[in-house]
C-alpha cells in the first residue's frame, strides 16, 4: 500500500523565551562560521558563546523596536532573524532604517528557502514599525548569504576593510 507523504510546513513566529537555548547556540554557529570565514577579523566562538548569545537574545524580546523571530518545523527551530528598527547612524552614515542584525539557518536545513522566509518577515516586521529601507551586513567571503540577499534585492553599498596593526 503506498504511503502519502507528509507535508511539513515552516512556520515563522517571534521567538519567545523558551527559545533562547537553541537560539544560543545557532549564535553560537554563526560566530564560529564568521570566525572560520577570517579568524584575524571575527571573533572566536567561546564555550560560554552559547548561553551569552542567548541571554543577549533574551534581553532583545521586550524591545518594541526590535524583532526577534524563529522559523520552526514540526516544533524544531530551522533558524532565526534579529532585527530593528534604528534611527540615524553617523557612524555609519545612514539615515533611520530596518537593520537586519543576524539572519541564521541550520546547517542541516539551508538552501530550502527558510533564509528566504526569515528575511521576508523581518523586513515586513520592520516595515510595520516604520521602516523605509533594510539595511544588513555580510561576511565578504560568505558567498551563499551574498546571493540570497542579491536575489531579495540588496545591493552592495560599503566595503568594510580590515587591516592587522602589524602589517
Amino acid at each position: 500500500m503506498p504511503t502519502t507523504p507528509v507535508e511539513h510546513a515552516v512556520k515563522i513566529r517571534p521567538a519567545t523565551s523558551a527559545d533562547m537555548e537553541i537560539l544560543g547556540g545557532f549564535g553560537a554557529l554563526l560566530v564560529a562560521l564568521h570566525h572560520e570565514l577570517d579568524d584575524k577579523r571575527f571573533i572566536e566562538a567561546a564555550k560560554s558563546t552559547p548561553l551569552r548569545y542567548g541571554q543577549f537574545l533574551q534581553s532583545q524580546l521586550a524591545r518594541p523596536e526590535v524583532i526577534v523571530i524563529v522559523a520552526e518545523d514540526d516544533g524544531g527551530l530551522l533558524g532565526y532573524a534579529y532585527a530593528a528598527s534604528e534611527g540615524f547612524d553617523y557612524m555609519s552614515l545612514r539615515g533611520p532604517a530596518g537593520v537586519i542584525h543576524d539572519l541564521f539557518v541550520d546547517p542541516g536545513r539551508r538552501r530550502e528557502g527558510v533564509g528566504k522566509m526569515l528575511l521576508e518577515a523581518a523586513m515586513a516586521g520592520l516595515k510595520s514599525l516604520g521602516a523605509e529601507r533594510f539595511v544588513l551586513s555580510t561576511a565578504h567571503r560568505n558567498e551563499a548569504a551574498r546571493s540570497l540577499f542579491a536575489a531579495m534585492g540588496f545591493r552592495p553599498t560599503m566595503i568594510e576593510m580590515t587591516r592587522e596593526a602589524d602589517d
